[in-house]
């Protein structure tokens, strides 16, 4: 398991100073069901806008 998770999308409210992400746990899917080949592939379904 990833002992730190960074993050840049400082807009989602588990972002934290250092691109640091706090979330409990982290979700990423690949685009439409399919298995991804690429980063750009996939996406993070933890995300969150900060309010």
């Amino acid at each position: 398991m990833a002992k730190d998770v960074l993050c840049e999308v400082n807009n989602c409210k588990y972002w934290a100073t250092g691109n640091k992400c706090w979330a409990d746990s982290i979700y990423v899917v690949s685009h439409k069901g399919k298995q991804a080949s690429t980063m750009e592939e996939t996406d993070c379904k933890t995300f969150e806008p900060k309010l």
